[in-house]
């Protein structure tokens, strides 16, 4: 693995290449990028501790996973936990922006427990940069990513303290039934051609609301070849893998880790261009989303948020408030249950 270099960012945030080895469409790597918070010696933080001024995440690390069709650019997100004593680190999977190379097809994978591996990598990276320190391990996830890392804590016990979810795809849009009604069409469509190109049903609306009421410091320098206006092309074969984990959700996961979930109050699937695709999720029915998350684990904690985009931290500057507030006070919540523990 290559040292640690510059990142597209800029000042404050590096990446790493990890190694996954080859497919047929050539090498495969994830890269992981990371934040840190400001420096502060050994005496200052024990001083700090004895007055009561600890910073709230000053002993854990972020693992954050990105969502489809897109990669890590939220320099704000970052800096919210690296303010807060967090050191912050985001992973752009196999095919996917920073990752994506030459001749690949854009964000493909028959079975997502395939990300196990890079997931295992970066956790690996992540504690070995401790130096021995013991530190929790928050993992968050956004959309698809959402959906992975809740398949993920499920199959790895105890290798996480909390999971966070924004707008995590936890069920197909047109409901469980829906689903099940068109699984057996997909899968007799990948059998036939796991390549097989699906209808493109996504007209940029998502990337132009942003645009319109998002923050404007991560939303200007955004990679259009990393993150189109209208996602990557869907492949049977890929969809397949999505109802599946849709379906393991389904049926109920175990996820023992508190967990906090960011959602949009409402959703509008339009077809057309209408100023109320500024304030509601057009990518996901977060009613279905919300009832789904129950069926998570134990202990579910989730936030509604009144005029949030599906990226409830590229919303506008209202509800964007109002989501980091719920985001903080989930985060208060843990910590206080952490340290009582």
């Amino acid at each position: 693995m290559v040292g640690w270099r510059q990142d597209v960012l800029g000042a404050g945030f590096e990446c790493v290449d990890l190694d996954l080895g080859a497919d047929s469409e050539g090498p495969l790597v994830a890269t992981l990028v990371r934040s840190l918070p400001a420096e502060r010696g050994t005496v200052t933080r024990i001083l700090d501790r004895i007055r009561g001024r600890e910073r709230l995440l000053e002993s854990v690390d972020v693992l954050y996973i990105h969502g489809w069709s897109d990669y890590f650019f939220q320099k704000t997100l970052a800096r919210f936990f690296t303010e807060r004593g967090a050191r912050f680190f985001a992973l752009d999977l196999r095919k996917y922006g920073r990752s994506l190379r030459e001749g690949q097809t854009a964000g493909y994978i028959d079975r997502l427990s395939d990300y196990d591996a890079e997931i295992g990598l970066a956790i690996d990276e992540i504690t070995a940069s401790r130096d021995g320190e013991e530190r929790d391990l928050l993992l968050f996830g956004h959309s698809t990513g959402g959906l992975i890392l809740s398949l993920w804590a499920d199959r790895n016990p105890g290798q996480g303290s909390a999971l966070l979810l924004n707008s995590p795809w936890l069920e197909l849009q047109v409901s469980a039934a829906g689903r099940q009604l068109i699984a057996p069409i997909v899968n007799l469509s990948v059998r036939l051609n796991p390549r097989e190109v699906g209808p493109q049903l996504d007209y940029g609306y998502y990337a132009r609301a942003q645009r319109e009421v998002g923050p404007k410091e991560d939303l200007e320098a955004v990679n259009q070849v990393w993150r189109p206006d209208r996602t990557h092309a869907v492949l049977s074969g890929w969809f397949r893998a999505i109802l599946d984990g849709h379906a393991a959700v389904s049926r109920g996961l175990a996820i023992g880790i508190p967990v906090g979930v960011l959602l949009s109050a409402r959703s509008a699937f339009p077809g057309r261009w209408s100023e109320e695709l500024t304030r509601a999720d057009t990518v996901l029915d977060v009613d279905e989303v919300a009832k789904a998350a129950l069926k998570l684990g134990p202990s579910v904690t989730v936030e509604r948020i009144d005029g949030a985009l599906h990226d409830v931290f590229l919303s506008a500057e209202a509800p964007r408030a109002l989501a980091y507030e719920r985001l903080e006070s989930l985060l208060i919540a843990w910590r206080a249950q952490e340290r009582a523990a």
